[in-house]
This record gives structure tokens, sequence and C-alpha cells, in this order.
């Protein structure tokens, strides 16, 4: 009895909850924090397919991603009952997301129209020589003054035209005024709050600012970009602030049960913004990285939009709430962060789960000269140089796959560090320590490579879910919610670890200054000629069998020596 009663009492103890969703690449998470001391209570966790239905094309379905966030929901539910945590405690629910990732579906039937076209493809290439060659001086950076970013398959925009171009049922729905984009936010918004029976069709200004339609000074879509691109504005979300009430959770015919039917969903970020937000990133010059299937820096560069001369990103920060101001940062973008741990794992088998990969990549503690670019989809920040592969170089007769796997936690640091350096130039301002969050933050080894590659201090917070913290204190903030309190005074201390850098300076830049010499040997390898390989569709990826080719020949011939001495 007097358990039963200790339960009840911790259940009254522990005063409102925010949930949050967090819709990433890789994986959906539900997870659920109490909004007074932003402790997480409970998750669960389900991992989304990837399809690669051609070379270079990354999708995922629509369905799958919305029907994950049920069970994640379904499940975290499930955990916090037996905690004997009350659900009805939950005030809020914040959405974060993979951000560009480009859906579009059918008002009338709810149904998506096509697979997602994630961040990462590379379909678009030739829409974007496309749209480069018919700008003044063929210039990439030429609407730059309006998005902050260049014109680069990564964004949502150029996804969009290829539907438009590409998918008859897009382009009869586009016509019939039967369709709807969005971003995975707002596919995720429209879906939970009712979907074809009066769901709110929306995005937040974070979202917005990766698309290419969306002005960044008059913080709504533009109508010249949107006439540049020939995507007619009746199928784009409508733009809201990160933290208001958006609508009301609808029950759903795929949950059995609504137990959170009614509750607000009040904040949305995209993933990095609402990273920023859950490291308290909110003065001027702060900034954060994040490891995830890319790797994001983002430095906070207040309510004035700051332009890059050194290939950063300018993108919106946050804007927590209707009548608060907008705050800009400046974002370097990398596309192959944790990708290249699924690669080694999924493509060349060398690990069997991700955490091996620290292991192995001890036993030798160094990569004996071997230096892995993993330009896979081009390079992002700060070369933006889309005809990049990835290349692997300084191999010997030594070389084995615990260099390699080395050299992949290395690129992953080299990567970071050369967007670290463009921030510097661009800011005048040095960071003195960087802030870290995401999966591959649990790799002690890379954190403290990191470290060392950096020449300052990496700190890590203890409570590794920072983007869906920020995503929580951006609803449970929300006006007409408001649990969850964002002045400086109120924020939780946030425990964390510090890596201090443990090797010389000379030896860094000795091995930075070898990295840069193989990223120049990965540029300009895919030709941007036509391929036409018998279906009409261009192929950008002429050379990638003669690679396969290369390197099979060159492990033929290592098999045929070791053969050879062991018949001598």
């Amino acid at each position: 009895m007097n358990g039963i009663m200790a339960a009840s009492s911790n259940r009254i103890m522990l005063g409102p909850l925010v949930a949050a969703i967090d819709q990433g690449t890789s994986s959906t998470r539900f997870l659920v924090f109490n909004a007074k001391t932003a402790e997480l209570l409970s998750h669960h966790q389900v991992e989304i397919k990837q399809s690669f239905p051609k070379e270079g094309w990354v999708e995922e379905d629509p369905k799958e991603i919305l029907q994950s966030v049920y069970e994640c929901m379904d499940r975290t539910c499930e955990k916090l009952t037996k905690l004997n945590i009350d659900i009805s405690n939950i005030k809020a629910i914040g959405v974060t997301n993979q951000r560009e990732t480009t859906i579009v579906w059918d008002k009338e039937t709810g149904e998506p129209l096509y697979n997602a076209i994630v961040w990462l493809d590379l379909r678009t290439q030739s829409t974007v020589e496309r749209l480069i060659n018919k700008t003044p001086g063929r210039n990439k950076n030429h609407l730059k003054h309006k998005t902050g970013l260049p014109i680069s398959t990564y964004f949502s925009a150029v996804k969009l035209r290829w539907l438009m171009d590409n998918v008859e049922k897009i382009h009869e729905a586009v016509l019939s005024h039967k369709a709807m984009f969005g971003t995975v936010d707002s596919w995720l918004i429209w879906c939970l709050t009712g979907g074809k029976k009066g769901g709110v069709h929306c995005t937040d200004v974070t979202n917005a600012s990766r698309t290419m339609l969306f002005n960044i000074h008059t913080m709504d879509w533009d109508p010249e970009l949107c006439t540049y691109f020939d995507i007619p504005m009746e199928i784009l979300p409508k733009v809201r602030s990160s933290s208001e009430i958006y609508g009301l959770m609808k029950i759903s015919s795929n949950q059995k049960s609504g137990p959170l039917t009614g509750v607000p969903i009040s904040g949305c970020l995209g993933d990095q913004s609402a990273a920023l937000v859950g490291q308290m990133c909110f003065k001027d010059g702060q900034a954060k990285n994040t490891y995830g299937t890319g790797c994001f820096l983002l430095k906070n560069v207040g309510t004035k939009p700051v332009m890059s001369d050194h290939g950063l990103l300018t993108t919106v920060a946050y804007k927590l709430g209707r009548d608060k101001p907008a705050y800009y940062a400046l974002e370097g973008s990398v596309a192959i962060g944790g990708a290249v741990v699924r690669w080694l794992k999924d493509n060349l088998g060398i690990i069997q789960t991700s955490s091996e990969l620290e292991k192995l990549a001890a036993d030798v503690g160094t990569s004996y000269g071997c230096y892995f670019v993993p330009a896979f989809s081009g390079l992002y920040a700060p070369y933006w140089e889309p005809s990049a592969r990835g290349i692997i170089c300084g191999l010997t007769q030594f070389t084995n796959r615990s260099h390699l796997a080395f050299a992949a936690l290395e690129a992953v640091c080299f990567q970071t560090r050369e967007i670290l350096d463009a921030m510097n130039l661009d800011s005048g301002i040095h960071l003195a320590q960087l802030q870290v969050d995401g999966g591959m933050t649990s790799n002690r080894l890379l954190m403290q490579l990191q470290a060392d590659i950096l020449c300052i201090p990496v700190v890590k917070p203890s409570m590794p879910e920072t983007t869906a913290l920020g995503a929580a204190m951006a609803a449970g903030a929300a006006e007409g919610v408001s649990v969850w309190s964002l002045n400086p005074e109120d924020l939780t201390e946030v425990t964390s670890e510090k890596f201090e850098p443990q090797i010389n300076p000379e030896e860094s830049e000795l091995r930075y200054a070898r990295w840069k010499k193989a990223v120049q040997k990965a540029m300009n390898w895919e030709t941007t000629e036509p391929v036409n390989n018998g279906n009409e569709e261009t192929s950008i990826f002429s050379s990638v069998p003669l690679g396969f080719y290369i390197l099979g020949s060159m492990f033929m011939l290592i098999g045929a020596k070791y053969i050879a001495a062991g018949q001598k």
C-alpha cells in the first residue's frame, strides 16, 4: 500500500510534462521531459528504412515515417504508465525533423504522391545545373541575398521542381489544385491534426528557410523565388513561428486509442535549430555541432542575418513566439557524418554494429597515413562541390580495416575543422570551445579526436537528447501552454563532460594539411556531361563502376601475392 501511495505522490510531484517528436534521417523518436527540470522521463525509438532506387537517389516512405511516429507515441505512453506517470500531464508536443526532405501529397485523399526525397539525394544535379546556367554569370550564389543559400541539390525547391517535372501524378495534382507540399514537419503536423479532415498545413521559419523559396529578411515565401523555380505558392504551407499552438492532436485510425488526443502541437524546429535551442545557445556567438547522419555546426549571430564569404549558409536559427524576434545562424553543413559508419557496416561489412567502430579504431590509435574523404553526395560546406566523390588515399600494404575505421572517424573531425575555420574567418571571433551533441558523441574516441584536431576543448552534455529537448522547450514555452520558462535565470544548468586536446598543435596541423590534400584529390571527379543509360535518364555516376573495378583489381593483386607467398 505504501508503494502505491509513494507512486501516486511521485506522480503529483512531477508537474507538467512536454513531449517531442524527433523525426531524423535514420530513426524516429518520441521523448517526454519534465518541464520544470528538463529531465528525460521516457522515450521510444524506431529505425526508418532508406531506399536507394538508383545511384545517388535516397528516398523514404512518408507513410512509414508517420506510422513510426504513432508507434513511438504508443510505446512511450505504455512505458510512462508502467512508471506510474500520468500521461494526462503531457501539456504540449513539439516537432523536430530532418530538414529539406521533400514530400508532396494529395489533400483530398491524404496519400503521398511519391516517396519523400531525402536531403542527401543527388538526382537534382541536372536541375541545379540548368538553374545555374540561367543565372547571370552562372553564379550558384545568385539567390543568396534573399535565401542565404547557394543553388544546390541539398535544398527543397530543386527537389520539388524535379517531382513536378518527372512524376505525372504530382504534375496532375498541381494542375488540379490537389497537391500539398511540405518538409517532414509539415507532413507530420498536417496528419496529426486531422489530415484530410481539417489538418493544419503549416511549417515554421527554420524549416521554411531551407527550401530556397523563403525570404529570410521578410520572413515569408517570396513570390520572385517561387517564379524563379516555377512553383505555385498555393501548394506551400503557411509559415509560423517556432513556438505557438498550430493545432491539437486528433485520434488516428492508426492508433488503437488516443492517449494524446487534444494535446496541442505547439513547437516546431528543424533538427539543427532544435539542437541550438536545446544546447541553450541563445546568445550571439554561441555555437554547437551535431553529429548525426551529417554534421551541422551552427553559430547564433543574433537578430540580423550575417552573410558568409567562406562557404557557410545563413539560416534562421529560431523565432520563439509570434511576436518574438527571429534569430539567425551561420551554418556549416557536412553531408556525411554518421552516415560513414552506416556505409562501413552495410556496404563494406567491416563492422557488424556501429559501436564496433570505436573499438576497431582504438586498437590501432592511428590511420597510419590513410585519409578518407567520404564525399558520397559531393562536398557540402565550405566547398559546395557536387562533382566531388568519396576517396580513400595513402593506402599501403600495411593498411588494414582498423586503420580505415580510424580514418573514417578522423574524416568526421576534419570536416568539422573545415567548417569551424570558415566560421572563425566569417565572424573574426575564434570559438574557445565547441558544444557537441548527436548520436555519434557517445563515441569517446571521436570526441577526443575532435578536440585534438580542433585544438580546443569539446564539451558534451550528459543528456545527449538536445535536439528533442529544444523542440520540447519551444512547445512548452508557447503562448497558451506556458509550462516551460525560457528566461535565462530559469534554465536548468546542464551537466557536461569536457574533452581537452592531448596532442601538440604542430601534429594536428600536419594531419589537417594532409586531409586538405586528400580533399583536392576528391574534387571534380564526376563529369557533368549527360550519360544516356538507355532510358533517357541522366546519370552523373559514370565513373563509379570504374572505381569498383580498380579497387577489385587491387584486392585481387594483394590476394594473389599472399597465395603465392603461401605456396613458397
